[in-house]
């Protein structure tokens, strides 16, 4: 039995088979429990059955998915659980939309 750091980056691959998964590529969490949330909760269960976690050089699939899912719920969250990791959490300020200003116009009768 493996015991695993759930704040550790991760890489989930997810597809109906293995080889379905491996050709379609990793998503990247900054959390295993992130991407196991991810797994468990959105994405499609079909897309389980060919699931695999790459943790700090180790690999988990099937039973010691749910495994890892059971046991990382069970601990207290340290982290956000956003599952989108390249989101910024930063808000950007939205101004209103304003036209152009117009330019003076110079003539020379409006000089004299």
């Amino acid at each position: 039995m493996t015991t695993i750091d759930y704040t550790e980056r991760a890489q989930l691959y997810l597809g109906r088979d293995w080889p379905t998964a491996s050709a379609q590529g990793p998503r990247s969490f900054r959390t295993v429990r992130n991407a196991l949330r991810f797994a468990f909760e959105h994405a499609a269960p079909v897309s389980l059955h060919g699931a695999r976690l790459l943790v700090a050089g180790h690999t988990f699939a099937g039973a010691e998915l749910k495994r890892l899912y059971s046991l990382g719920k069970a601990q207290p969250a340290t982290e956000t659980t956003n599952p989108s990791p390249a989101r910024s959490t930063r808000k950007r300020r939205l101004t209103p939309w304003q036209p152009p200003r117009s330019k003076p116009t110079t003539s020379a009768s409006a000089t004299h």
